[in-house]
Formats: C-alpha cells, sequence, structure tokens
C-alpha cells in the first residue's frame, strides 16, 4: 500500500511498506509525473541488466535516454515515449538487439499499454 498525508508545504512525502519516496511541487524535487517518467527509464535499465545478466556480459557502460511527448491532450497527457540506448564498443550486434528486445518487455510500459483494462477508484474511508 502506498499512503500519504497532504500538508501545506510544497513537498510530498509517500511510504511505500519498507521505502519511501519525496517529491515536490515546486521544482526543488521531481513531482509524480516526472518520477512516473523517470519509472520508465528505470525500467528500461532493470530489463537491460536482467538481459546482460542473461547474456554473461558486463552492463556497465550501457546508456539508456528517455523523452515523454505530449499527447494531443496537451502537456499532461503521453502521446510517445522514446527510448534510446547507447552501447560501448564491447557489445556485439547480437547482445545489442537481446538488450533492446528485453527493454521492450519492461513492466511499467506494458501496465501503461494496458492502462485501458485498469479499474481506478476514488473513495472516502
Amino acid at each position: 500500500m502506498y499512503s500519504t498525508v497532504v500538508d501545506n508545504t510544497p513537498l510530498i512525502h509517500v511510504n511505500a511498506g519498507k521505502h519511501a519516496a519525496d517529491y515536490a511541487v515546486n521544482g526543488s524535487l521531481m513531482n509524480p509525473l516526472e518520477a512516473f517518467y523517470a519509472s520508465l527509464a528505470a525500467c528500461a535499465a532493470v530489463f537491460a541488466k536482467k538481459s546482460c545478466k542473461e547474456l554473461g556480459v558486463p552492463a556497465a557502460g550501457i546508456e539508456i535516454n528517455c523523452k515523454p511527448f505530449a499527447g494531443p491532450g496537451g502537456p499532461l497527457t503521453l502521446g510517445k515515449f522514446k527510448t534510446e540506448v547507447r552501447f560501448p564498443e564491447q557489445f556485439t550486434a547480437e547482445q545489442k538487439a537481446a538488450i533492446l528486445e528485453s527493454i521492450t518487455h519492461c513492466a511499467v510500459k506494458d501496465i501503461v499499454q494496458d492502462g485501458a483494462a485498469i479499474e481506478f477508484s476514488v473513495t472516502e474511508i
């Protein structure tokens, strides 16, 4: 479960069991939308690392850059999310292809793509 208590500061502190995350609405930290985009980049890195482990090659030096593009609804909508991967020279074409394929299976991306099937609810308790 994720929980937060709203206060009058620009900070947002979210507890998630063993972990916590801090956000802000004044630019001092990532806001929740920026953190969502960052989670897509982090997920790509997780899948790249998993693939490297399966291939028996070190993941060090792989650079992943992600950029969100606004959708037709404006800057608070997501129309496209571009992930670019740069590999160190020692990676073969086959290794690169396997890692890129693995990144396409990022769980966070899959949730976004299947989003229409997710049921959201907001209730008072």
